[in-house]
């Protein structure tokens, strides 16, 4: 019986050149290959590639960028002041404050570290000693002050969900390094603070669901159902996955169907996963040294676990991993809070880029920190429970490695820490520079859908240029 011709066949069809060399490529991998992943759809660099991966430390709620990278004198004799309506230009609103807040300045002490200069506050110490290794940006800005969406939109590039994301968008251009391991991976950490983390935050959208991020639990089986059932060798599990591809490969060749494809390479992932990803997420063989360099626990799930996990996945050629930490998100009891969340995160990071460096890693893995925006200059509870409420206009990121010229702190907010003023740098523009330090143009990394041409920093976005080394 002859298929019919839908809609869905014919675009599968023709998405099924690229996708069959893709998965040809992925196939003919041979088990415990590692390092001979598959190419994406770039296949050369636009640019000179400076960066060959990415680690993203995603700070979820908001990080005060008051509180730890962009102090603000002026607050301090402003303490309590209501803010003027000038600041609130184009009839701007809190996410969460009615009325006229009060100007709070930060309570922390802020210096410059290191040969560079760059100020960053008491909470992260750790963080300091390694301070020439980091480009700050105190100038970022995003268009929402709403969690979801702004999460969305630093993943994104879009307020809308379904999209895909930065990781799903590396993975379908440059594709893997390492056929025994995703190319996107994901861990999460910290306390639940009300937002939840959606799978959206890590999907493909409408690419292949292959380019998905893969998460890797905190407890148990680092990816559910990866053993074989009890009784079933890997023999015979080959053969099972043998008659499956060969049925599946049938259907390739009847409908084109891209997601078919992605079927197949998913098990043949999983298969090879059953190899790799017991003795990568085993962190015994890791030394005492080393554990307490991060500050891991090997009993207890942690961001300083994962942080050493990512150094392993990274190590093993994985292009994109994220590491989300919850419990940023402080309308209250900030200074408790933020203090929980810095002594939990500060001395991990430090440890995972001096890591990287003594390995030979850093120069060629782009670190990026930061969360979906920063904190009000305004206290949204005032007294010993002060906290901020969200605010997109002006806050900090900082990038490490892959490139980026190390020592640099870049733009700056006004005066009170509210609007981005000099040098200011949009979710788009810091995109289109991650992509360049990848090799990418951000404006030919496309993909057709739903009748038009989507890429990442949609219809906007500029390299910074002063952050490439």
């Amino acid at each position: 019986m002859t298929p019919s011709f839908t809609r869905r066949t014919f675009l599968g069809h023709s998405a099924a050149g690229i996708g069959i060399t893709g998965l040809v490529s992925l196939l003919n991998a041979a088990p415990g290959s590692g390092g001979t992943g598959s190419r994406g759809v770039v296949g050369f660099p636009h640019v000179v590639a400076r960066a060959k991966r990415v680690l993203f430390l995603f700070m979820a709620g908001g990080p005060s960028h008051l509180d730890l990278f962009d102090p603000k004198p002026k607050l301090n004799a402003l303490d309590g002041q209501p803010i003027p309506p000038e600041l609130l230009k184009n009839h701007q609103q809190f996410a969460l404050i009615r009325g006229v807040p009060g100007f709070k300045p930060s309570p922390y002490r802020f210096q410059p570290r290191g040969r560079s200069g760059i100020v960053i506050s008491e909470l992260m110490p750790y963080l300091a000693r390694v301070s020439d290794e980091l480009t700050v940006i105190r100038s970022m800005h995003t268009d929402t002050n709403i969690h979801d969406p702004a999460v969305n939109f630093m993943n994104c590039g879009t307020l809308l969900s379904d999209r895909p994301t930065l990781g799903a968008w590396l993975s379908y251009g440059l594709g893997s390094e390492n056929s025994d391991l995703p190319a996107y991976i994901v861990l999460t950490s910290g306390v639940s603070d009300g937002q939840p983390l959606l799978q959206n935050f890590w999907g493909p959208g409408f690419l292949e669901s292959k380019h998905a991020g893969v998460t890797f639990r905190n407890s148990g089986a680092p990816v559910l159902h990866l053993s074989n059932p009890e009784g079933v060798s890997p023999e015979n599990r080959r053969r099972e996955l043998d008659l499956v591809r060969w049925m599946n490969q049938r259907q390739v060749a009847n409908l084109g169907d891209p997601e078919i494809e992605s079927r197949i390479a998913s098990y043949e992932m999983a298969f090879r996963m059953q190899t790799s990803v017991p003795d990568l997420t085993d962190l015994k063989n890791e030394s005492q040294a080393m554990l307490n360099l991060y500050g891991a626990d090997l009993t207890k799930p942690s961001f300083a676990r994962n942080c050493l996990l990512a150094r392993r996945l990274i190590e093993k050629g994985v292009r994109f991993v994220q590491l989300y930490d919850r419990g940023w998100d402080s309308h209250t009891n900030m200074d408790l809070e933020h203090r929980r969340q810095c002594a939990a995160a500060d001395q991990p990071i430090a440890a995972l880029i001096a890591d990287l460096r003594q390995r030979g890693l850093l120069d060629d893995t782009l670190v990026i920190w930061g969360g979906e925006f920063g904190r009000t200059p305004v206290a949204q509870v005032s007294g010993k429970t002060w906290g901020r409420d969200h605010h997109p206009h002006g806050f900090t990121m900082w990038l490490a490695g892959g490139g980026t010229k190390p020592g640099l702190t870049y733009g700056n907010t006004d005066d009170y820490g509210y609007h981005a003023v000099e040098n200011p740098v949009h979710v788009h523009d810091l995109h289109a520079t991650v992509l360049h330090l990848l090799g990418i143009d951000h404006e030919r990394l496309t993909f057709r859908a739903q009748g038009r041409d989507y890429r990442l920093t949609d219809v906007a976005g500029r390299v910074v240029k002063p952050l490439v080394a």
